[in-house]
């Protein structure tokens, strides 16, 4: 084949209409072709074409809309400018400078970004590319006949990314096991490994709103080695075997994409992929099955898969372990890339598990389980109170069939006259950090100290409080950077989790968090403490008791304008508060310059006099600036609380204050 010239897909100085055609004559999807060809049109205009009528091709990612403010005035013609706003043509212009900015960046999180044309969306031109360059690095690093197995969500676009990686790997010279359609992300986390594969793709992009999607990437032991032998303790190498990838892989894969001279010209079969079946999932549901949680007393349970692909997985999964009184969330229950009942599909967001907390009132149900889209984040909520409410004569739904509707809370229906008076319960959602704290007190009690060496791992922006109930075990505890492509690679990890609600329960099946496998582990420690006349707070007050008080809370900022972020970085680096919540700071580390022995990584940590913490950090997958807050006290009764007040009110209050002086110092 003769030398082919590179097909420029970024701008390198403004806008470019040549590159935007170059891009078109590339991309193999004539549905994103036309896409980008009217956006064009639009923007510089065609041979019988105005540009206000270009205007009414497809809308920018962010639309720009405008309302009259005299409803008498004569409303503006198809295409054209409300008073004030910018023409037709400046608006394409401005999306395709944007889309051209410069390819989606590919890092250890792989892909992710909205779903349009463009360099710099997720579409099966970036896909492609994608594709060959994970399948270039594989057979340069292993030779040709190299593995890779292939798992998608149900989000838009999902199962086309797939086959499309599908018939490259396979035109490459590699084995390509394309999983079945719309599984959760550990089924394919856990196939890495079983299937001796040399490197796993999973299309999706978790808990992102609908408009977007991903592109994750994790490896084999095989090219671990290859890369890495020799500089890397081999013990090392095998526990990141089935992990998604660090530094140097990104680099190298990335590389490999940008090598890529033409998605038209990359070859892709027709055919010759394997498909697997149903055993792998399976697979899957035994080894959670040999975790051994089995229902000890019974317990009523509410799910919601929160229009992902978890739910029939799960529900599986919780009946092989005895728990068969399970309400699923209709309106949630079946896979829809809209997430149409929720504004973000993801259970740390205030109102995601309004649906469930409704039913959950309903049925009187002893736990919540909540999982993002593709089932590798986990969310429970427990009981707090029962307080009284009037009930009219229609009976509730019946236990067994959560799809029966029942009726409203007496707060928000109309009720009979004189009903009786029937207690219902009230809720709360756990924290990521205590859920952390509760599984791994869970499985650190099982293990054999005088085994092999056994780790607890969580994330450095994860409470401090893991290291405490190792303490208490007698075994290790290890900080790692964000991201469980770290935590799941510790060597000897018996338990790791990050305080965004993801847990590994199982590093030896899957080198992931997964929400399916943790929420099992949490039903049995409800399970089991409810047949001791217990609960998981006297639980949580426990732990507390003997290991001290530990508390945190997320402050998150949600920018559409990423330079705002990195100002704001900026500005808490060279302008550190020194006091946040009356307590002096005393110690400010940049965490691009490391901490506590970890890599660098973009943070800044600050500490105060009263043990106060907070970890400020640019999210890693979505337009967000994160910080983490964490005050300690002491367990013991009544200690090192003001005027002998119960030790964790004393430390919420304590938190309360530091969320207040975070919000002000940053202004944001």
């Amino acid at each position: 084949m003769p030398e082919m010239a590179r097909v420029a897909d970024r701008f390198s100085s403004g806008f470019d209409a040549q590159v935007v055609r170059d891009w078109i004559a590339d991309d193999p999807d004539p549905v994103t072709r036309a896409e980008l060809q009217d956006l064009l049109e639009a923007a510089v205009g065609t041979a019988g074409t105005t540009t206000a009528d270009a205007g009414d091709g497809p809308a920018p990612s962010e639309p720009v809309s405008s309302d009259s403010a005299d409803p008498a005035a004569e409303a503006p013609g198809p295409g054209a400018p409300g008073p004030g706003a910018p023409d037709a043509a400046t608006q394409a212009r401005a999306e395709l400078e944007d889309r051209f900015l410069a390819p989606l960046s590919f890092g250890t999180a792989g892909l992710r970004g909205a779903i349009a044309a463009g360099p710099n969306r997720m579409n099966r031109a970036v896909v492609i590319r994608a594709a060959a360059g994970v399948s270039h690095f594989l057979r340069d690093t292993l030779g040709e006949g190299f593995t890779v197995v292939i798992g998608c969500d149900a989000r838009h676009g999902s199962a086309d990314f797939a086959r499309d990686t599908a018939a490259v790997v396979t035109a490459a010279g590699g084995r390509a096991i394309l999983l079945p359609a719309q599984l959760p992300t550990p089924v394919l986390a856990l196939a890495v490994n079983h299937l001796g594969a040399d490197a796993g793709v999973m299309v999706t992009a978790s808990h992102n709103p609908p408009a977007d999607n991903g592109y994750k990437v994790y490896l084999g032991e095989a090219p671990l080695a290859a890369v890495l032998s020799g500089t890397e303790d081999p013990e090392v190498i095998r526990a990141g075997a089935g992990a998604q990838i660090v530094p140097p892989f990104d680099a190298l894969i990335a590389e490999a994409i940008a090598a890529v001279p033409s998605v038209a010209e990359t070859p892709r079969a027709e055919s010759g992929w394997e498909m697997a079946g149903e055993e792998i999932v399976e697979e899957y549901l035994a080894h959670i099955d040999a975790l051994g949680e089995r229902r000890q007393t019974p317990v009523r349970i509410v799910m919601t898969s929160l229009h992902g692909v978890g739910g029939q997985t799960a529900l599986r999964a919780l009946e092989r372990c005895g728990f068969t009184d399970v309400h699923v969330v209709g309106s949630q229950a079946d896979p829809d890339p809209e997430f149409p009942t929720v504004a973000f599909p993801n259970p740390e967001e205030h109102g995601a598990l309004d649906a469930a907390l409704d039913l959950a009132a309903q049925v009187d149900a002893d736990l919540i389980i909540a999982h993002d889209p593709d089932a590798d984040r986990f969310s429970a909520a427990i009981p707090v109170a029962e307080h009284a409410q009037h009930t009219g004569s229609s009976p509730g739904p019946a236990h067994g069939d959560p799809t029966t509707p029942a009726p409203l809370p007496a707060d928000s229906s109309p009720t009979a006259p004189n009903a009786p008076e029937t207690a219902v319960r009230t809720y709360r959602q756990l924290t990521g950090d205590e859920v952390g704290l509760l599984l791994g007190e869970r499985i650190a009690s099982r293990v054999d100290v005088g085994g092999a060496a056994a780790v607890l791992a969580n994330s450095i922006v994860s409470s401090q409080a893991l290291s405490a109930v190792a303490a208490a075990h007698g075994l290790t505890h290890a900080n790692t950077l964000t991201g469980f492509k770290w935590i799941s690679r510790v060597p000897g990890l018996v338990f790791g989790y990050e305080e965004a609600l993801g847990y590994c329960v199982a590093p030896q099946a899957v080198r992931d968090k997964d929400g399916i496998s943790a929420s099992i582990v949490f039903a049995g420690l409800v399970s089991e403490l409810a047949g001791a006349g217990s609960t998981v707070e006297a639980e949580l007050a426990r732990i507390r008791q003997r290991d001290g008080v530990f508390l945190t809370a997320p402050v998150t900022f949600r920018m559409q304008d990423t330079v705002l972020i990195a100002e704001a970085m900026e500005r808490v680096r060279t302008s550190p508060p020194e006091v946040l919540a009356d307590s002096p700071v005393t110690r400010v580390v940049d965490m691009a310059e490391g901490l506590d022995a970890l890599p660098p990584t973009d943070g800044v940590a600050i500490f105060t006099a009263s043990g106060g913490r907070v970890i400020i950090r640019p999210s890693g997958t979505e337009p967000k600036l994160k910080c983490y807050l964490e005050v300690t006290g002491s367990g013991g009764a009544r200690e090192g609380a003001e005027g002998g007040a119960d030790p964790v009110a004393h430390a919420r209050s304590a938190l309360d204050e530091l969320i207040t002086a975070v919000q002000e110092y940053l202004g944001l």
